[in-house]
Order: structure tokens, then C-alpha cells, then sequence
């Protein structure tokens, strides 16, 4: 069984916390991207403390991602994956050999649970989104994106949950008193995903077994819940309330799969 928690999502920090419910439960966070002290009471309020994470994945440098990853692993003595160009960006700094690197297409094999880093468009050095599978499940988690590429849309099918950034209704951006060079970065092919592209991602996924969809990484200027929901719930065909948003506060409930 697998199960997925938003630990908070937005522009001041993701995370998302992965659990394969084996004999032994094995955890991930996918990014680190909020505070020490506010990762941990997020942590605590799934009843969890950082000596029950077994490894952290981080997809690119952008600081609401990376965050307190390096100061984590090293207190806690956590092993890190993140790829050579996203090492590169954060300055290269030593994890007393805790880091390891993730390559596109190179599956990492965590014991009762498996990533599958892909690359992604993105204005970052070397930026990876993944799925995850503990044999009988499969989460996609898709958080920064400027466009979908058919090598993104391979990785995403047959996923039974799509954690799917769905940052700004594009409308909301272009009426917003972001500068045009911001407006142009946040809407372009390196940047983020709108509700629109989002929710044309999500139908090319759509599958009879796909059970959770959650929109992510919202902005908090440029972007509303029931926006996405709406966006997201008519492409997929199903009700407003079926579609979970990830709350840059509260994150999400526990989702099983």
C-alpha cells in the first residue's frame, strides 16, 4: 500500500511526504522546501518525527524546494537524492556522503519503494520530477513545470495519483501587479503551470484506475481553489469536491492509493 501527504505547497516552500505501508514502512519527503522548525511541526501533526524519514528527494535548487535539506540531512544523518546540476546550483556543498545522484530515466531503488526521475522544462540547472511505485501503486508528483513535453507525459501515465502543480489562472496573472518580465517567466515554457495546461495534462493521464488528483503549488496571488478545482474536475469529468488542493498552510490529509 501507498500513501502520500502534502506537507504544504506554494511560492514559501513544498514538501511532500511518501509512505510504502509495508511489514517496515518506509518514508520519503519530496523537498524540504519550509523551514526546519515548521517541516517538523508539519511532520508532528502526521504523528511522525524526522527519525521516521528515510530519505529525501529533492527536485531542483529554487529555495521553497531545497530549503533545509542539506541542515536535515546532516542533523538527522538522512540520505539525499538530487541530481548534478541541482547540486551544482546550491553551490556544491558537502554532505558528508550522504548525497547521491539521480539521473533522468535512472530508477532508484529505496527497498519496499522505487523513484523514477524524469527530466523536466524548467527554469532551473538540472531540474527532475518523478513518479514513485511500491509495485502495486503509482504516484506521479509533478510540481514545476513551464510545459508538458511528450517524455514528461511517458512518465505520467498509468499513475493511480497525480500530485500536479496548477499554479495560476492565466487570466488572474495578466490582470496581477507582477512586473511584465515576472509575468512573462511565471506564464512562459520554463515557468509554471496555469490551471488550463494543468488540467490538459491531467485528461491526457485520466485512466480508469487514476484515484487521487491534487493541485498543487498554487499561487497565492494569481490563483484560487475552486479556479483549479474547476479547471481540473471538468477535464477529468468528475465532481468539484473529488479534486484536493494542497494548501500552502495545511497541506493535504493522508491520500491512500
Amino acid at each position: 500500500m501507498l500513501r502520500f501527504k502534502s506537507l504544504g505547497s506554494g511560492s514559501g516552500g513544498n514538501s511532500t511526504l511518501v509512505e510504502a505501508c509495508g511489514l517496515v514502512p518506509f518514508r520519503i519527503l519530496i523537498d524540504c522546501g519550509l523551514g526546519i522548525r515548521q517541516l517538523a511541526l508539519r511532520l508532528a501533526q502526521a504523528d511522525l518525527r524526522f527519525e521516521d524519514i528515510h530519505a529525501v528527494f529533492i527536485t531542483h535548487e529554487h529555495g521553497d524546494h531545497v530549503g533545509c535539506a542539506r541542515t536535515l540531512a546532516l542533523r538527522h544523518r538522512i540520505p539525499v537524492w538530487m541530481s548534478q546540476g541541482t547540486h551544482s546550483a546550491i553551490g556544491a556543498p558537502d554532505f558528508e556522503g550522504l548525497l547521491h545522484t539521480a539521473r533522468d530515466g535512472k530508477a532508484i531503488d529505496l527497498g519496499g519503494l522505487q523513484l523514477m526521475p524524469f527530466t523536466v522544462p524548467h527554469d532551473a540547472r538540472e531540474p527532475l520530477q518523478l513518479n514513485c511505485t511500491d509495485g502495486s501503486a503509482k504516484l506521479g508528483i509533478l510540481t514545476d513545470l513551464g510545459h508538458a513535453t511528450p517524455h514528461v507525459m511517458a512518465h505520467l501515465q498509468a499513475c493511480d495519483a497525480l500530485l500536479l502543480e496548477s499554479n495560476h489562472d492565466t487570466e488572474l496573472l495578466n490582470q496581477s501587479v507582477y512586473p511584465a518580465f515576472l509575468k512573462r517567466r511565471v506564464g512562459g515554457d520554463y515557468g509554471h503551470l496555469s490551471n488550463a495546461a494543468a488540467a490538459g495534462i491531467a485528461c491526457a493521464a485520466n485512466h480508469s484506475g487514476l484515484k487521487h488528483v491534487v493541485a498543487a503549488h498554487l499561487s497565492a496571488q494569481n490563483n484560487r481553489p475552486d479556479l483549479a478545482q474547476d479547471a481540473l474536475s471538468h477535464a477529468l469529468g468528475c465532481k468539484r469536491s473529488d479534486i484536493v488542493v494542497a494548501g500552502a498552510a495545511s497541506g493535504t490529509p493522508w491520500l491512500q492509493i
